[in-house]
């Protein structure tokens, strides 16, 4: 299929390049079928066409690509939301309003083919954008780079001063975040253990006794997939328990 692209950017030359780049894109093909530097002028083209994908900056003048973004999903047959832009600070943020995907620039040519392949899938399925992605995974900024971490592969959270800690079998990521705000979004994930750790209840495996350096004598819970065991507070021990079966 031929996915129909929105541009929305207020630099010509950051326009310019995008439709580059989509011209080189085969699976799926698109076509740049709409070019706005602004939010009301992209709210206008969409009131008298569809589009597939809205390819989106942020910094827009007027209205910003989250509030457009936020706008769109009110439509009723509203585009998926690909973010594009300079700024990696947001994609947590892109992440809550269920954005298909986030780049930064200057975008390669591999990861825009990447984002038009997602939409194809929920163009193809007959979905609408917040019933594929980020609902199960977190954006996380490292380096440059924005990875999506599916909560499925997630083992615990923990707050580490102003970041937390997202533990997987593979690795350990910094997410600019609240403990707390986690909790509320997916508590049915995870377990509170501790003032600053929630764990997996898919992963947890026992609760053991365990000796702390600054708390004494307690309790730990033992993960699948790590070798560590996370303290348990007093005040959890009972929802650990129960989350265990115990």
């Amino acid at each position: 299929m031929t996915l129909r692209v929105l541009i929305v950017d207020d630099e010509p030359l950051a326009r310019s390049r995008l439709r580059s780049l989509l011209g080189d894109c085969r699976a799926p093909a698109a076509l740049v079928a709409g070019e706005a530097a602004n939010a009301a002028d992209a709210m206008a083209l969409l009131a008298h066409q569809a589009f597939d994908v809205a390819l989106l900056d942020i910094h827009l003048p007027g209205a910003d690509g989250m509030q457009l973004a936020q706008a769109l999903r009110a439509l009723e047959q509203p585009p998926a939301v690909v973010f594009v832009t300079a700024h990696s600070e947001y994609a947590v943020h892109a992440f809550e309003i269920e954005a298909l995907d986030y780049l930064t620039k200057p975008v390669r040519l591999e990861r825009l083919q990447a984002a038009l392949q997602k939409a194809e899938r929920l163009a193809q399925n007959g979905r609408a954008p917040e019933a594929d992605l980020a609902s199960d995974a977190l954006l996380i900024t490292e380096r440059g780079r924005t990875l999506r971490v599916p909560l499925a592969e997630v083992l615990y959270l923990r707050a580490e001063l102003k970041y937390v800690t997202v533990r997987t079998a593979a690795a350990s990521h910094l997410l600019d975040g609240s403990l707390s705000q986690l909790e509320e979004r997916w508590g049915e994930r995870f377990v509170r253990i501790h003032r600053n750790a929630l764990v997996a209840r898919a992963a947890m495996r026992a609760l053991v006794r365990h000796v702390d350096a600054d708390e004494g004598e307690g309790w730990a819970v033992q993960l699948a997939g790590v070798d560590e065991a996370l303290a348990v507070s007093r005040r959890q021990l009972a929802a650990v328990r129960a989350a265990l079966g115990q």
